[in-house]
């Protein structure tokens, strides 16, 4: 969060002060210590946790970029003519790009367009029409939006899955960051670089009083954003979703048991966290014999969503193959009105109608974090504090790098010092510890750092500045 000042001043102030007094003085070791890590630390996560904060800023305003950048698919002529037949919509999207349909979105309001998700053989292709005359305003490949970019850059699966792994570890280590960084930070009796910005732009100083007041103001928007953000991860994320599923804080099991053969509830769309573990319906009135009832066809199964409450514009996933059911995810940027409904294809039953009322404690947690770290709960609001949160990731980046830039000597790293005998307070090592323990891909990581510490010899210490 915020840089010591340098060796020299930190050797002025220690003639000023009792020697080896104070744990959180900058001549204790535990200072030095904490000082250390924090630099790694950011040596480590940065770089990552900037480029995350900006694609995530990005994110926070998906529909008003995706307005802006697609509107010719997303915005029509608003008419008072009432919209074609859903079935009909969606055969003029085959006709336009031959494949197989697996989703409609109508028009969530007047002067908005209509979507049809079609399978094909180069990939998933989504195309628009005006839903009042079934003209096709045009095509886009999901991976070719904006937006699915940033959200594939911030999640780093852009890379490939694996990639989401070292995601946690940063996410880990900018909690350990805005910990270290708030023991620096703390004022023992200074004044200046507390809550002011001293000197000027060209000295090192006015950087690290940026630095400090930045990542003191912004500590806990980063906190709550790298805390928010676990829950998607690839190992943290999976296990504390299935144990909280296990324990019924979750999602009830007696809500959704079904067997491992069962497709994901993923594999129809974007998906609640708490619902991730979760497992499609199968319709139960399909038979291989002639008394199976004939489907009741997409618009039957969208007007039985309108019936059911689900707020138009809501993603209907088609049924995949003859047990396949109609899927309904009604992502609402009020959480408590989060809704997942599936319908038998046949008859028209509420197979299931799971929503924010049905989890347990650490799901409606969980939901609650993760609509607030995407800016969606209090509307702007929202939004714009979260965004300073990422512009305070941004900041404290770039003041890092200048104010280590300013202070190095030629051709070493200028690492802040490890004096031979300094030794952790319990304290320290107690909240490490914790955090190891609570994140276990941190924890690894640390022991990791730790074992490389300790490897350098002292001579490439003193000649590298490591």
């Amino acid at each position: 969060m915020t840089d010591t000042p340098s060796i020299d001043t930190v050797t002025t102030e220690a003639t000023t002060l009792p020697s080896g007094h104070r744990p959180g003085a900058p001549d204790s070791s535990l200072y030095r210590r904490v000082w250390r890590w924090h630099f790694y630390a950011g040596l480590i996560c940065l770089p990552v946790l900037a480029l995350m904060a900006i694609t995530g800023g990005l994110y926070l305003y998906k529909d008003e970029i995706d307005d802006l950048v697609h509107a010719r698919l997303l915005k029509v002529e608003p008419s008072m003519q009432p919209s074609l037949a859903a079935s009909v919509l969606m055969a003029r999207a085959i006709d336009a790009v031959p494949g197989t349909p697996v989703r409609f979105t109508g028009p969530r309001a007047p002067g908005r367009s209509a979507q049809v998700s079609v399978r094909t053989h180069e990939g998933p292709v989504s195309v628009f029409l005006d839903p009042v005359d079934g003209r096709v305003l045009g095509q886009l490949r999901d991976e070719h939006r904006w937006m699915e970019i940033a959200k594939r850059l911030h999640s780093m699966t852009i890379v490939g899955p694996a990639a989401n792994y070292g995601v946690e570890v940063v996410a880990g280590w900018a909690i350990v960051l805005v910990v270290s960084g708030v023991f620096l930070w703390w004022p023992r009796g200074r004044s200046g670089g507390v809550v002011t910005v001293r000197s000027r732009p060209a000295q090192r100083l006015w950087w690290r009083d940026l630095h400090a007041v930045v990542g003191a103001v912004g500590a806990v928007a980063i906190l709550f954003l790298a805390v928010t953000g676990m829950p998607w991860s690839a190992f943290w994320g999976k296990h504390v979703g299935q144990i909280a599923n296990d324990w019924g804080v979750g999602l009830p099991r007696y809500l959704w048991e079904k067997p491992a053969a069962t497709p994901p509830l993923a594999s129809v769309g974007d998906t609640p966290w708490t619902l991730r573990a979760a497992r499609l319906p199968t319709s139960t009135r399909w038979t291989a014999d002639a008394s199976t009832p004939q489907p009741l066809g997409l618009d039957a199964a969208v007007q039985r969503f309108a019936e059911l409450g689900i707020p138009a514009g809501t993603p209907i996933s088609l049924p995949n193959g003859p047990t396949g059911v109609f899927t309904a995810m009604s992502m609402t940027d009020d959480v408590t009105r989060q809704r997942v409904v599936h319908l038998d294809p046949y008859v028209g039953a509420v197979l299931a109608d799971v929503g924010y009322r049905d989890y347990g404690a650490v799901g409606k947690a969980v939901e609650w974090g993760v609509s607030l770290h995407m800016g969606r709960q209090w509307g702007w609001l929202n939004q714009l504090v979260m965004l300073a949160g990422c512009i305070a990731i941004v900041l404290l980046a770039v003041s890092a790098v200048v104010m280590w830039w300013k202070r190095r000597p030629t051709g070493r790293l200028a690492a802040p010092p490890r004096r031979e005998g300094d030794r952790a307070a319990i304290g320290a090592v107690s909240v490490a510890v914790a955090l190891g323990i609570l994140y276990p891909l941190l924890g690894a990581s640390m022991v990791v750092v730790l074992m490389l510490d300790a490897a350098v010899p002292r001579r490439w210490r003193a000649r590298f500045g490591l």
